[in-house]
């Protein structure tokens, strides 16, 4: 793909007024890269910020002075600010065009991109692309919807480097350009308190290769319904992955898949190659089998198997994603911060300890998105359920309602913070004959808003309250 010149695309933007929506940390690149070449912008938050930068650039609306009033030719979107806002909708009627911070640095990135969106899953296996490529020797650049901001990386990276983007449906739904390399984990309800329905957030992740060309590649998930159906509508190359395959032999598809043996083969034209078994994979989880399934396939044409296998044995995982915390009197207890959707909890925790009584700390902001089957699997899985924050009521009712509901087999709690949380977590285990058998993982299956600024947060919580009990 074409990819312009800084110099020469900065001149587009000269004598034009110039809207930076937010002032958050994915539109401060914007922000410096256009005032450092002297174009004037005018910078609208509805928050009162401090320590404002007195540039002769910048003109601030903040707090109730940020009412939309003016005229624009371009607007520069945070990704918190739904692209169908009435506010953007009436500025891009009346001839503004919208832009963003990600979509800026795909019109400038010089080297090949790897982009990776999903439901669940996206940040480790960006990670685990990210890792398999440094250690094939690669220049990695990572960035989007992960770390720091990667446009204000931009002059530092070269031709023959390759960045590697965690995309989210906020910053993919007005996207023009898709990477050359795109990777779809999985799609399942998310978001819904955004978008204005299930087949909007679907069109949003579609976006990551809805702009290729014929030399890209897309990965998509063979085991999803949703993702599978996404071939049909994929002009490039595509390859599937997906550990649940029958008579996978016979099959003609290119994928990566788990055999009877534990094998991860690549089948490309019907020829099998063994990558390495999943035992060699260090961190925990068939979802984490899938996600090294995904980055397989998606690097497979620019790696060897050495570096998939050593780092399949060293990467231990991305913090609050199944995070050991410590061990308490026999009992193992985890930090799952980042599950705020019931299908991560259900294919992560809830997959995982087999063998052990589960405490699971759940709750926090309602997205819109329906719990039954999260309440199947706790049913099925969990001794003890601490519930807390929004949609706590929503999801005690949708086990209460399931008819293989036992109250006896399952005790559910309610507590108001993590504080609570934990302390019903000693009460009860102070009381069990072998507190071994069990295992304490917070798991919430919902956004961490209204308690917390984000699942960062709220985990180092956990963490800490953890780490102090003596």
């Amino acid at each position: 793909m074409l990819k312009r010149n800084l110099q020469d695309y900065i001149e587009q933007f000269k004598n034009k007024r110039i809207m930076i929506c937010g002032l958050g940390r994915s539109n401060m690149p914007v922000v410096n890269i256009l005032t450092q070449h002297d174009i004037p912008v005018i910078i609208y938050d509805k928050n009162n910020i401090n320590n404002l930068d007195n540039n002769k650039n910048i003109i601030y609306r903040l707090g109730d002075e940020s009412v939309w009033d003016e005229d624009f030719d371009i607007i520069v979107r945070t990704p918190g600010m739904n692209f169908h806002d009435s506010r953007i909708t009436k500025l891009r009627e009346n001839g503004a065009v919208v832009t963003s911070e990600i979509e800026i640095f795909f019109d400038l990135c010089p080297c090949l991109t790897i982009g990776i969106t999903g439901s669940d899953g996206k940040t480790t296996t960006t990670s685990i692309i990210s890792d398999i490529l440094k250690n094939s020797g690669y220049t990695v650049h990572t960035g989007g919807n992960i770390g720091n901001s990667i446009l204000e990386n931009i002059n530092n990276i070269k031709s023959h480097d390759i960045a590697v983007l965690e995309l989210s449906s906020f910053q993919l739904i007005s996207m023009a350009k898709s990477p050359d390399i795109s990777v779809i984990t999985n799609i399942s309800p998310n978001h819904l308190d955004v978008h204005k329905d299930m087949q909007e957030y679907i069109e949003a992740k579609k976006q990551i290769f809805m702009h290729q060309d014929i030399f890209s590649r897309t990965i998509i998930n063979f085991n999803n319904n949703i993702t599978k159906d996404f071939a049909q509508d994929i002009k490039s190359k595509y390859i599937y992955f997906g550990s649940k395959i029958n008579n996978i032999s016979n099959s003609s598809k290119n994928i990566v898949w788990v055999d009877e043996n534990n094998n991860i083969i690549y089948t490309e034209n019907n020829k099998n190659e063994i990558i390495m078994n999943t035992k060699e994979i260090r961190i925990l989880g068939n979802h984490n089998i899938e996600n090294y399934l995904a980055a397989i396939a998606c690097v497979k044409e620019l790696v060897n198997n050495d570096s998939i296998i050593k780092t399949a044995r060293e990467f231990s995982g991305v913090k609050h994603r199944l995070e050991f915390v410590r061990n308490i009197n026999g009992v193992n207890y985890y930090n799952d911060s980042i599950a705020t959707t019931p299908s991560r909890t259900i294919n992560g925790a809830l997959s995982v300890f087999e063998n052990k009584k589960i405490i699971l700390i759940a709750g926090g902001y309602d997205k819109k998105i329906p719990f039954e089957n999260l309440a199947e699997e706790i049913i099925k899985k969990v001794s003890v359920l601490i519930l807390m924050g929004d949609s706590a009521p929503k999801i005690y009712d949708n086990i209460i309602k399931n008819n293989k509901y036992d109250k006896n087999s399952l005790s559910i709690v309610n507590v108001n913070n993590m504080n609570e949380a934990v302390l019903e977590t000693q009460k009860y285990l102070k009381n069990v004959k072998n507190p071994e058998d069990y295992v304490v993982i917070l798991s919430p299956a919902c956004a961490s808003y209204g308690l917390y600024k984000n699942f960062e947060e709220r985990g180092q919580d956990f963490i800490n309250i953890i780490n102090n009990i003596k």
